[in-house]
């Protein structure tokens, strides 16, 4: 707790378990807030969201062996989202271990290809320099998830050891000169494209980015669930690289003979499976800014490399002048196609998310959060919603289910002040319900709208593709999520129709406790795009 406290740490994620029990007492006398979730899934994704936020290590605490492989998935989550994180894992005492001793695992072997760095304090006096290398590997190029496990033992010894010496001052490299080289290649381009992505990102980044951009006249895209780099408003901001991919954008990126990939790994979602862009060969000038250096060259073979974090990168190119290229009329054409993919599709049903997304990005506040998890009905908020400021999105990457509800549980608790919205299907909600204590126990206030179509909604897409008509594992049995709200000390409401959703959202606020709005949607919305008649999938763009 010494070294937490060292490093900035205000809040930890857990789920209590006697075999960090010397971890739980030190706790007791420090400042620092343990929040005691239900599940150690839940505790892991909340610590992934809070380094989604603060940009320094979400911290969780869960117990060996079950509790452990509980908290895989927001290891999981947090490596593909590269977000920094440490995982402190209770572990049997040291004399004990390769006997099968109760609980016992091999956290190396279980997490070494999950995490960045897997490792055993074996020493009590080497804490602090465990400590401070867990969150040094955390943080460093490509950030990700580190996984400490501490014997009982070890927790409950005694020792002399200095405390963790402080952060050193990190020198920032002038990347004047290679920003300039960057723009002068892009200078040759007729249809450049900007892709951003990745993580250390922060609010003077994404200023930094529009100025840039602005300045430039260039196209920007946001990579997979990034949308919040740039303010949506902006006259270059051209869309998002996502699974529902605007058909036009996915055709830009083909057409573009030059794209500029900052801070991301351009991986398959962006590229449509690899689709809208080999890596085994193309055409394009591909210049790719990473702050990892075994990230370039690892699946792309870049025209022009720069191993650099996206905000020192992109502060250089926006201080640099005008290169003289007019890209307006293509910068231009991809924000009309951006405008014309706003426009609402509608969809069958007495309750449309068109409408509730529009209507949501229309009225929240500017710095409200929005989080998801996975499943077709996120595909509504990233097309429909405007999302205006750093930070407002906290979503996975990784494609988890269950992620949004512990997210905004996470983030109700690091911004009491923000409202904090999330969007969950009827499946991606129980994955995680359970935490909706936490939230009353700690005094979160989220608001969670669920969709509610009675059944998983991406899989029976998806099979209605391959297998029309034979409907087999999709299907749920939901329970009634407003009561379930209010049993739980929580706002529940039921809307079935969606003029009736702006006041319920206005009574789930004025509640100040964790809400639940229940949409009861028509099934045969499968997707913004995609609608099912008569048992066959339809498509309407």
């Amino acid at each position: 707790m010494d070294q937490l406290t060292r490093l900035g740490v205000e809040r930890v994620f857990s789920v209590p378990g006697e075999s960090f029990l010397a971890v739980l007492d030190g706790l007791h006398d420090s400042a620092i807030a343990n929040v005691v979730c239900r599940h150690e899934g839940g505790a892991a994704m909340m610590a992934e969201a809070h380094g989604k936020l603060s940009g320094r290590p979400g911290v969780a605490f869960v117990t060996r062996g079950p509790g452990a492989t509980n908290a895989s998935a927001g290891v999981h989550v947090a490596r593909q989202d590269s977000t920094p994180m440490v995982l402190f894992v209770g572990q049997i005492a040291r004399g004990d271990r390769d006997r099968e001793a109760f609980q016992e695992v091999d956290y190396r072997a279980m997490f070494g290809g999950l995490a960045k760095w897997v490792a055993e304090i074996d020493d009590a006096a080497r804490i602090p320099e465990y400590v401070g290398r867990a969150f040094e590997v955390a943080m460093s190029g490509r950030p990700g998830p580190v996984v400490l496990a501490l014997p009982e033992d070890v927790l409950s010894g005694l020792a002399e050891a200095p405390d963790l010496a402080p952060a050193p001052e990190r020198l920032v490299p002038d990347l004047t000169g290679p920003a300039a080289r960057i723009m002068a290649r892009l200078a040759r381009a007729e249809r450049p494209l900007v892709v951003v992505g990745g993580a250390h990102w922060s609010a003077e980044a994404a200023a930094d980015l529009a100025r840039f951009a602005q300045a430039q006249g260039l196209a920007v895209a946001a990579g997979f669930r990034r949308q919040d780099y740039m303010d949506n408003r902006h006259p270059n901001y051209v869309g998002d690289l996502n699974v529902g991919v605007n058909p036009r954008l996915a055709e830009r990126v083909r057409a573009a003979d030059a794209l500029l990939v900052i801070g991301s790994r351009l991986g398959d979602i962006e590229t449509q499976g690899f689709s809208l862009l080999d890596p085994a060969g193309h055409d394009k000038t591909l210049i790719h800014v990473h702050a990892d250096a075994d990230e370039i060259g690892r699946v792309w073979r870049p025209e022009l490399a720069a191993v650099a974090e996206a905000p020192a990168m992109i502060a250089a190119l926006a201080a640099q002048p005008a290169c003289g290229a007019d890209w307006s009329g293509w910068t231009h054409a991809a924000r009309d196609d951006y405008e014309s993919w706003l426009a609402p599709r509608e969809t069958p049903g007495a309750v449309k998310l068109e409408r509730v997304i529009g209507w949501l990005s229309d009225n929240l506040p500017e710095d409200a959060i929005l989080t998801n998890g996975a499943g077709n009905y996120a595909g509504w908020l990233h097309r429909y919603f405007r999302f205006k400021g750093f930070r407002t999105q906290l979503a996975p990457t990784s494609g988890s289910m269950g992620y949004g509800f512990p997210a905004a549980i996470s983030a109700a608790l690091a911004h009491p002040d923000r409202t904090v919205v999330c969007l969950a299907g009827d499946g991606c909600f129980q994955m995680t319900l359970n935490e909706m204590s936490t939230a009353a126990q700690h005094g979160a206030a989220p608001i969670v709208i669920v969709v509610n179509n009675g059944h998983y909604g991406t899989i029976r897409m998806h099979q209605e593709k391959h297998y029309p008509g034979r409907v087999s594992g999709t299907a749920l049995a939901n329970p009634d999520f407003a009561a379930l709200a209010r049993a739980y000390g929580g706002h529940g409401e039921v809307v079935e129709r969606d003029a009736a959703f702006p006041e319920a959202f206005a009574r789930a606020k004025a509640s100040g406790r964790v809400a639940v709005i229940e949409l009861r949607v028509d099934p045969a919305a499968l997707s913004t795009g995609q609608v099912l008649t008569q048992g066959e999938v339809r498509t309407r763009t």
